[in-house]
């Protein structure tokens, strides 16, 4: 019973824990600048890559190519995305598992937001 309760346990606090995705998978997350602003994420992967469980901070997504994946969340949840060349996407900070169902190669390009600082935003 306690080994099932400390499991639950870890399980329902795992997001709060997830690394981050550079050092989760560093075959595909390249960081191409870094300042006390923001990161820059270079992405890329092949069909039926998968990722480590990881997390983002709040980010915008920029697709250098088309591509489908899957974001599984915590809990389970999966969802579908699919992109074109030149689509952009805002996503709230996130954890998940990325795998690629497509058939072509994702590439992308990530532009993490880090948290308010003074001179990062114009007043």
């Amino acid at each position: 019973m306690r080994l099932a309760t400390i499991a639950a346990l870890s399980f329902v606090t795992a997001p709060a824990f997830a690394q981050d995705a550079v050092q989760t998978d560093p075959e595909k997350y390249k960081a191409i600048l870094e300042n006390e602003c923001v990161r820059v994420l270079e992405y890329n992967d092949r069909p039926g890559d998968r990722t480590h469980q990881h997390r983002h901070p709040a980010f915008v997504l920029y697709a250098l190519s088309g591509f489908k994946r899957t974001l599984t969340l915590p809990g389970g949840k999966v969802l579908r995305r699919e992109f074109k060349p030149g689509d952009v996407m805002w996503s709230e900070q996130q954890t998940h598992i990325g795998e690629n169902v497509g058939d072509t190669p994702t590439r992308v390009i990530i532009v993490e937001l880090r948290e308010q600082r003074e001179g990062c935003v114009k007043p």
